[in-house]
């Protein structure tokens, strides 16, 4: 099957299957993982941050950095369809009883930081106290333009906030705009990156911040049941995703601004003119043939199809892919 669903169906390389197999090991929670220790210090300093901590997903790691920017009865703003918002179970308002304050993307992925200042709160006992700033970059395969990460530092200083940026995908935002990864995160106090996206590791995210702040991750990712043991033979993997995987993510964006496609179907009127096929069936339809097709793809009715390139799909998937669409179309719209 050629998978399109997303970039986390990715499996490990043949290297990072060795690495895994030779691993050394000691027990993380002790600090004692020769290997874990060897990925946090590399990825700290590949974003230019103090300290990093690696976390089972990047789920666990936006929720450690709720939790230490923010405080019961806080709020963080980010963005309508932000992970950290939409995504991700409500864990920053269960767990840590943080407001979120979301508001709607630009098209590009920004915020408008001119909406954001007026969702700040006033120090008054009325509101929640508002403590951060959530990016995400890349957004919906979008990527962030490097004024507004600039605008973006400045603004939540200027206004005492904290910021985190999502940067599951931030490698595929610095490919596409050919600068080294820290051009984006100098700007932000925290980032979380995704190991098991694009760069095709099986397991996990770190978290990279300062010295204090990785303190602190430390004490939330015990708490939250994320503390791991001999687990040198996941980061391992990890190790080879950032040595050797970034620039082969220029792959995935080759027909696209990243690495991700999103359309929806218009349902075509019926002969005649007269009333129109539900687009809940033409997406049935669609999806069943494009998996007879052996193609699979993410279609969340009734929201937009998304096909995610990563590594594995080749040039020669994507051209069957956009064949098959040509297929579906001359017979959908012929019958």
């Amino acid at each position: 099957m050629i998978d399109l669903r997303s970039d986390t169906v990715t499996l490990p390389t043949p290297t990072m299957r060795e690495a895994m197999a030779t691993a050394l090991v000691g027990d993380d929670v002790y600090g004692e993982d020769p290997t874990i220790n060897k990925l946090q210090e590399l990825v700290a300093k590949r974003v230019g941050k103090e300290a990093a901590l690696f976390v089972s997903s990047g789920t666990q790691s936006n929720l450690i950095a709720l939790l230490i920017h923010c405080g019961r009865g806080d709020e963080y703003i980010a963005g309508q369809t932000a992970h950290t918002y939409m995504y991700e179970a409500g864990g920053g308002a269960v767990l840590g009883s943080i407001q979120p304050q979301p508001i709607l993307f630009e098209k590009d992925g920004t915020l408008d930081l001119g909406k954001v200042e007026n969702h700040v709160k006033a120090d008054d006992p009325h509101f929640a106290r508002t403590r951060l700033l959530c990016l995400e970059n890349t957004q919906a395969g979008k990527v962030l333009p490097m004024s507004y990460m600039v605008e973006a530092g400045k603004f939540a200083k200027l206004h005492g906030l904290s910021s985190h940026l999502d940067g599951a995908r931030v490698f595929n935002a610095a490919v596409k705009l050919k600068v080294d990864v820290t051009e984006i995160t100098q700007h932000v106090d925290s980032v979380s990156v995704c190991l098991s996206k694009g760069l095709s590791a099986p397991v996990g995210s770190v978290l990279c911040g300062s010295n204090q702040f990785i303190k602190s991750a430390h004490r939330w990712r015990k708490m939250l049941g994320g503390g791991m043991r001999q687990a040198g033979i996941l980061a391992a993997a990890g190790i080879i995703a950032i040595n050797d995987m970034v620039e082969r993510l220029a792959e995935d964006h080759a027909n696209v601004q990243t690495n991700m496609v999103f359309f929806s179907l218009v349902p075509p009127l019926q002969r005649g003119g007269v009333g129109s096929t539900s687009t809940k069936e033409m997406i049935s339809k669609f999806s069943t043939f494009m998996a007879e097709h052996d193609i699979i793809m993410d279609d969340g009715y009734p929201k937009k199809f998304r096909a995610v390139t990563h590594y594995g799909i080749e040039a020669v998937d994507i051209e069957h892919v956009v064949q098959s669409v040509a297929e579906f179309s001359r017979q959908f719209f012929t019958n």
